[in-house]
């Protein structure tokens, strides 16, 4: 008689998610481009909210400061002047925003993260030197912010590097946005991960690449590695019966 099969699954399930894990569900999907009826930020929609950001702190060309907490921490796009880790309190990392677009498709709709109220948060702090803000603030509003509203707008925070305040900028998740998505569990969310894939690449990558660099930084977020163990074992067990996710999708 064979052991059952959870038994099974339980002894050789793996412990964390891999390339090569992660690469069975990689394939070629194209940009459809924005949903219908969604509306886009234009130039003169970045400058303003750029703007007025800025004039909040009455700034006047000095070094900024960025929270970085998820794909910032290992794509930032940009050249960094000083980083150092830092943690901020009363937010904490959750996958949150719908996507239908980027990292999933209309058909199989992905998961993103931003920051929700509650707890406390360990990253990164980014200094960017103030002759070169600009430039790069215009850069990170376009990465960031794509549809109007925003689901994760910009705002000024007070991380800590040590026992240092710092007041920095950070996307935190817009809790009334039409994307976003509370209340699900870890068991949901690895779900989607597993299966989500759009033209930046899948969820399950996006999640590696994040706790990989976390744990770079030396932090290890509990919820996170929790979650890349669920993901890391849906993967596994595609291969063991065969499924080929995404068929009949849009590639």
């Amino acid at each position: 008689m064979q052991p059952p099969a959870t038994t099974h699954q339980h002894r050789s399930a793996p412990r964390r998610l891999t390339p090569d894990l992660v690469g069975r569900i990689a394939r070629k999907v194209e940009d459809a481009g924005p949903a219908p009826g969604v509306v886009v930020h234009n130039e003169a929609d970045y400058d303003a909210s750029l703007d007025a950001l800025l004039a909040a702190v009455a700034w006047h060309g000095q070094d900024i400061w960025l929270f970085a907490y998820g794909s910032l921490l290992w794509n930032p796009g940009f050249e960094v002047d000083e980083q150092m880790p830092a943690a901020l309190h009363g937010w904490h990392r959750a996958f949150c925003i719908r996507l239908t677009r980027f990292r999933g498709t209309p058909e199989q709709p992905g998961l993103m993260m931003s920051l929700v109220p509650g707890g406390s948060c360990r990253g990164a702090l980014y200094r960017i030197a103030g002759d070169r803000a600009m430039k790069v603030l215009r850069i990170l509003w376009r990465r960031e912010m794509t549809v109007k509203p925003p689901t994760s707008p910009p705002r000024w925070v007070t991380a800590r590097a040590g026992q240092t305040p710092v007041r920095a900028i950070v996307f935190a998740a817009d809790r009334k946005g039409r994307n976003f998505v509370g209340g699900v569990t870890n068991e949901e969310i690895a779900s989607v991960l597993s299966k989500a894939v759009g033209h930046w690449g899948s969820g399950a990558e996006y999640l590696m690449q994040t706790v990989d660099h976390l744990e770079r930084l030396g932090i290890r977020d509990a919820s996170l590695w929790n979650l890349q163990r669920l993901v890391a074992r849906n993967l596994a067990d595609l291969q063991a019966t065969g499924t080929q996710p995404g068929a009949g999708h849009r590639a």
